[in-house]
């Protein structure tokens, strides 16, 4: 069973409706127990960084989350999902992130238009599950002011001012930056192969 942590994030019932379109069968939870019986997990979002930590707590599913993580439980984040996988963000500095990968989520900084708004392509910078059967720089829409950093993990990045994650891959560990339910076809493959992978 594929557990969407439903935390109060914008874009869930977009992500619903990509899951339906391709057939994928899903839970909505809240609760620890929800994520304890799920086989995959999807954190989708979008605000702020410092709201999805605190709904986090406030559900008392943050120590759940992580230890599905670390216990090799495929997991997906989008967007501020996954934001939310690193040690913190200017976004919240008040506010500890899950601390699967060490980085600061930063805020972009130059003379373009913030937030980073629209279709943009991704670069692959080594093989991945997710992008299989997308060729060579896909396009994906974005909408995001803050960035994760490159790091081993990143599988694709985006350039917008500065190079950042737009894919991230390691193991169990999924997530993307852009929004693959706002992505029409691509974004379902994408969906898909995380279910597949």
């Amino acid at each position: 069973m594929i557990a969407v942590l439903d935390y109060g994030a914008g874009n869930l019932q977009s992500v619903r409706n990509t899951l339906d379109s391709i057939g994928a069968k899903y839970e909505l939870t809240r609760s620890g127990e929800g994520l304890r019986r799920a086989s995959k997990i999807i954190l989708p979002g979008v605000g702020h960084f410092g709201q999805i930590m605190r709904a986090l707590g406030e559900l008392d599913v943050r120590e759940t989350l992580t230890g599905r993580i670390r216990s090799g439980v495929p997991f997906l984040g989008i967007c501020l999902g996954l934001q939310a996988l690193f040690t913190s963000s200017e976004e919240a500095p008040e506010e500890d992130g899950l601390g699967i990968f060490r980085g600061t989520v930063a805020r972009f900084q130059g003379k373009l238009r913030i937030p980073h708004m629209g279709w943009d392509q991704i670069e692959p910078v080594r093989e991945s599950r997710l992008l299989r059967g997308l060729g060579q720089s896909p396009y994906f829409y974005f909408a995001h002011s803050y960035y994760c950093p490159v790091v081993a993990a990143s599988a694709a990045t985006c350039t917008y001012m500065v190079p950042y994650t737009a894919v991230l891959e390691q193991d169990n560990v999924f997530g993307v930056q852009f929004h693959p339910e706002k992505s029409g076809e691509l974004g379902q493959i994408v969906v898909r192969n995380f279910i597949e992978a």
